[in-house]
């Protein structure tokens, strides 16, 4: 179905966004295991920044000096990882990393209700709101079994990946401002702002000089910075400027049986029924939200198949 709308380029770079992401949640889960969450989200900001500006450096791009533009940058940088990285890798210190991928694969959901329930309601069919339905029943399903046990750090946790998703939903649909830039050029810029947001936090929270972090979780955190961060963002606007904002979190469905594996192979996790159920209701709004994302951009360029 992904295929009939995307050329095989675009599909290409779609799953492999979605493998890098998916890899993500195991590589934050270990990293958090001897990394406070603030410190292993302001390394990995400023890692991935350091790797794309000296990429950027080798294709001589030079980064714009617009305050406009910066500013921007960094209010990207606060949707797109300075507070959801934040609240997944502290919701990680409790929740499986297989759980919070599929509750992260929700974005898709909450761009759609973004960008067409509040902003252009009359453009919802019945069968995209539907999906949205369906897509909030199986949220409430994946986090409802946890609230029936209490309110309690599980049920917060997964609020938090909850949040978390909103923020990039609302970060895909502002993403699209920079529609004409070099896909590199958001992706570096949002990652320095976010490192300098991120880095004074670490210190004056965590005083990461007296930290002593294991092997394992240092390498994990090298993964996530290098392969799940620089790599992936730069990805990540490109697919923004040829599928639009649901189209590219649609790359939410592809990484959950991705994460999930990822997490149960390397992690020993399990996913108990409901959880399955609930992703059950999730998976449909899929063929919904982009075909009505993809009708939207197909006005705006010419190179839909």
């Amino acid at each position: 179905m992904l295929a009939f709308f995307v050329r095989r380029g675009t599909l290409a770079l779609l799953v492999l966004l979605a493998t890098l992401w998916g890899a993500s949640y195991t590589f934050i889960k270990v990293g958090v295991e001897s990394i406070p969450p603030v410190t292993l989200i302001a390394a990995r900001t400023a890692i991935a920044a350091a790797v794309l500006v000296g990429i950027m450096r080798w294709r001589r791009i030079v980064m714009p000096t617009d305050p406009a533009v910066w500013r921007r940058f960094l209010f990207q940088a606060c949707l797109n990882s300075v507070i959801p990285f934040t609240l997944i890798a502290w919701a990680e210190q409790s929740l499986d990393a297989g759980l919070a991928t599929i509750l992260n694969s929700s974005a898709p959901i909450f761009a759609f209700i973004l960008t067409r329930c509040l902003a252009h309601p009359q453009s919802a069919t019945g069968r995209q709101l539907f999906g949205v339905v369906s897509g909030m029943i199986g949220i409430g399903l994946i986090v409802g079994v946890q609230a029936l046990s209490g309110i309690g750090q599980q049920l917060t946790a997964e609020l938090a990946i909850i949040a978390a998703t909103v923020c990039y939903a609302g970060a895909a649909i502002f993403g699209r401002k920079f529609t004409g830039l070099d896909p590199m050029l958001p992706a570096t810029g949002s990652l320095l702002c976010g490192a300098i947001v991120l880095i004074p936090a670490s210190l004056l929270m965590d005083h990461p000089w007296a930290l002593a972090p294991s092997s394992r979780s240092i390498l994990a955190l090298m993964c996530l910075s290098i392969f799940s961060t620089a790599l992936a963002f730069t990805i990540y606007f490109r697919l923004l400027q040829t599928l639009g904002s649901v189209g590219a979190t649609a790359q939410a469905y592809l990484r959950v049986p991705i994460g999930v594996a990822i997490g149960v192979a390397f992690l020993g996790e399990t996913l108990a029924p409901t959880v399955l159920i609930g992703l059950a209701f999730v998976i449909p709004i899929i063929p919904a939200t982009r075909s009505e994302d993809r009708s939207a951009h197909c006005g705006e360029r010419s190179k839909c198949v």
